[in-house]
């Protein structure tokens, strides 16, 4: 009799499973790539199984500010958070500085203003994601994509668009710092990556380009770079942190 049982529960799952009825398990995969002799965090996404959000705020329109923020907000509904990367630049009152759409909802505008710094060295671009997959675009030729847009997030510079480096960068740059950033395969995956060891742009970009085979990649931020990651045992705490990209079970 318990045989049977257990065949019975056994044949409900599979029927689950096939209906779509039961939450597939993340494809959600690290490891360790190497650049130049300098190494990286890389997180690989699987968009047929992952579910990939962006956060801000928390249901009562208060900044998250940290993982631990973003932690607390997804318990609160039952969610677990499986990695966690800030992704963007963000004024002093951690609002996005460029276009930010979550779960459908554009909160901030795209920006193609010029000025200073990293974000406004052009071409800057946009990560999205919309039923067709992952994109990575050039600012100013955002308009209408393919789909709706799910999550979209602006940031610069480029690191590499059509499997060219961005044209500004230069290859003897002493200027190494910690970085993370974002590449696209057109199989719907993401590619996340995070240095371990500075490295100035052009070796970013050739981590994307030559390392994990991204033909479009994008900057998202600097010095205060940080990365959740409990299968690592590791949650960064470096600084208040604006917009979040997180998979979620």
């Amino acid at each position: 009799m318990i045989g049977r049982i257990a065949m019975a529960k056994r044949v409900c799952l599979w029927l689950a499973l096939a209906l779509g009825l039961v939450a597939r398990l993340s494809a959600l995969e690290f490891a360790t790539a190497t650049n130049a002799g300098k190494r990286a965090t890389v997180i690989q996404v699987d968009l047929k199984t992952d579910s990939l959000r962006l956060f801000l705020r928390d249901d009562r329109k208060r900044p998250l500010k940290s993982f631990e923020g973003l932690e607390r907000l997804l318990q609160s509904r039952r969610q677990k958070l499986l990695f966690a990367m800030n992704v963007g630049m963000y004024q002093p009152d951690l609002a996005p500085v460029g276009l930010y759409v979550e779960d459908g909802k554009q909160l901030a505008p795209l920006n193609l203003a010029d000025g200073a710094g990293n974000f406004f060295l052009k071409p800057n671009g946009v990560f999205l994601v919309t039923s067709n997959g992952a994109r990575i675009v050039d600012s100013s030729k955002y308009a209408t994509p393919s789909g709706p847009v799910l999550l979209a997030t602006q940031s610069g510079p480029l690191l590499v668009l059509g499997g060219q480096i961005h044209p500004k960068f230069n290859p003897n740059s002493s200027s190494r710092l910690i970085r993370n950033g974002v590449g696209t395969k057109p199989s719907r995956e993401v590619i996340f990556a995070f240095t371990e060891d500075p490295m100035n742009f052009h070796e970013f970009a050739t981590l994307f380009r030559d390392q994990l085979k991204c033909p479009d990649a994008l900057y998202l931020d600097g010095v205060i770079s940080s990365l959740h990651a409990p299968q690592l045992k590791r949650s960064d705490k470096k600084a208040d942190l604006g917009p979040m990209i997180a998979v979620i079970e």
